[in-house]
């Protein structure tokens, strides 16, 4: 990996999208298994609150961040497969910039903005705040494991490009 800038992205690559991935994990894991425990109109409400507040300048820069320096990585990366960690920088871009960012967009988003619309008194609130939990968290583990693997990715590009620049 030659280059301070392409180090530079690809390591804040590394970076935020463990960060991400941590994120993801700890809903995947256990927050919205204990929201689901709640009565319906507690978790809905919630969960309403966290969409809300999620959306943090710290959060998005992050989240958004991460995809610019993977995008940069990428552009500014090797232009051979066979240069070494030119495969696992670019595998971990798209990872991150379709499984992360992507799904986040077309499937949970919409999911967000669907929920934030329900009146939690509403007759059938109930069934809507099942149905979001069980979709949104499914589409959460793809993002936690697309993150998780970008990470992985990007760790094995930046080990690639040191093992072809020591000497021997």
């Amino acid at each position: 990996m030659t280059g301070t800038p392409l180090l530079v992205l690809t390591w804040l690559s590394a970076l935020g999208s463990g960060v991400v991935a941590g994120v993801f994990f700890a809903f995947s894991a256990f927050v919205m298994g204990g929201l689901a425990r709640l009565p319906p109109a507690q978790g809905l409400l919630a969960m309403q609150s966290i969409n809300v507040t999620a959306t943090t300048p710290a959060f998005m820069s992050v989240f958004f961040g991460t995809a610019v320096a993977a995008l940069g990585a990428a552009v500014l990366g090797p232009r051979s497969w066979q240069t070494p960690g030119a495969v696992y920088l670019w595998v971990g871009c798209g990872l991150y910039v379709l499984g992360v960012v992507g799904v986040t967009a077309a499937c949970n988003v919409p999911r967000n903005h669907a929920l934030a619309a329900v009146d939690p008194v509403q007759v059938d609130a109930a069934r809507l705040w099942t149905g979001y939990v069980s979709g949104w968290t499914a589409w959460n583990h793809v993002r936690t494991v697309a993150a998780l693997a970008a990470t992985v990715c990007f760790i094995l590009a930046l080990r690639a490009s040191a093992g072809a620049q020591s000497p021997g």
